[in-house]
């Protein structure tokens, strides 16, 4: 094979790419040098014909001088694009105000959840959890309530048709329990003390369900938050609790809140009160809010029914302590000056995205 050829075909292809100025005329150039029909391609399919010898000295000259034009080509076709892009029809105004694009966020109960969450460990509480279906064992016979309490009745109870769970902790044998819904988070309490020994503070977030009617101040799915603090006998009083409260809604409203204890009744406590912080947002001169009183009614709480501890496994009389519980969604209408609890489950985003 003619090697002049070869350096004829590589001289004027640098010549001719050295004068291309536009794109056309660098497709008639890859169509020249480079296309089917080329020198260049004519010569390489006439490789077969050649001795092994002629083979190995000219076919990497030929794949070289093949590789080079193809590099020269993509640099060319580069250059002759950018010089043609309208760089000012491109021009980026940084200063232009953005598109803003709309995106999720935490449900503002959600919100609030992790605000409480956060200020209680921060006081060494830990955090449990259990089912929301629960068994009757633990959401009323565990937690000291009679078998006649009205609590247990359809008015207040989602009962779960054709439900049941097999107890296997030792108290009821394999016998078969009804499911619900349940009323409280109460519940978890009982369920962590099964596996955990005092001393120990924790906190109980979670959803809640009562079969009730729903109106502005009322709703059949809402959330609570409640506490346990347990320890030996004579170490955890009422004083106890209402320090733990007072510093936690002094931390949650920022500002010097009062506690304020009224005699009740509950079956998992004894004794039991109504709890109530002076109101926030009237710093308790009397408003529509707390209907001039100067007190926002909360929760209930009381100590330990001692009837539950043994329910959970530990002796009588060896351990003491308080639980207490309130309204997640009370205190976020209160944070938030809602007057429907029923926006906060209602799913309008009209509502949601205020938050």
């Amino acid at each position: 094979m003619n090697t002049a050829l070869i350096t004829t075909i590589e001289n004027n292809a640098l010549e001719a790419i050295g004068s291309i100025k536009d794109l056309g005329t660098l497709a008639r150039f890859e169509t020249e040098f480079l296309g089917r029909k080329s020198e260049l391609s004519n010569l390489l399919k006439e490789l077969k014909n050649l001795s092994p010898e002629e083979k190995r000295a000219t076919g990497p000259k030929l794949q070289a001088l093949r590789e080079k034009l193809q590099m020269l080509h993509s640099e060319k076709q580069a250059e002759l694009e950018n010089n043609a892009r309208d760089w000012e029809a491109e021009r980026l105004d940084v200063t232009a105000p953005g598109i803003s694009q709309a995106v999720g966020h935490l449900h503002p109960i959600t919100v609030l959840e992790h605000e409480v969450l956060g200020i209680f460990e921060r006081l060494g509480f830990l955090v449990a959890e259990g089912p929301e279906a629960e068994t009757e064992w633990y959401n009323f016979d565990a937690l000291n309530f009679p078998k006649d309490h009205p609590a247990r009745d359809m008015q207040d109870t989602f009962w779960i048709v054709g439900g049941g769970a097999k107890i296997k902790q030792g108290k009821k044998g394999d016998e078969k329990e009804r499911l619900l819904m349940r009323t409280h988070t109460s519940p978890n309490q009982v369920r962590f003390m099964e596996h955990n020994k005092p001393p120990f503070r924790v906190i109980v977030p979670g959803r809640v369900f009562r079969n009730e009617a729903t109106d502005a101040s009322h709703e059949h799915t809402f959330h609570q938050f409640e506490c346990l603090m347990l320890d030996e006998t004579g170490k955890v009083s009422v004083a106890t609790f209402k320090h733990v409260a007072e510093t936690f809604f002094e931390n949650f409203f920022g500002k010097k809140v009062t506690i304020r204890l009224r005699p009740s009744y509950f079956p998992f406590t004894e004794p039991s009160f109504e709890f109530d912080i002076s109101c926030v947002l009237c710093d308790s001169a009397g408003c529509s809010t707390c209907k001039q009183t100067g007190w926002l009614e909360i929760g209930g709480a009381g100590m330990v029914h001692q009837n539950v501890l043994v329910a959970a496994g530990y002796p009588k009389g060896k351990y003491q302590g308080f639980a207490w519980g309130f309204g997640l969604t009370r205190l976020a209408m209160m944070k938030y000056k809602i007057t429907d609890i029923r926006q906060f489950m209602s799913g309008d985003l009209r509502f949601i995205r205020q938050f």
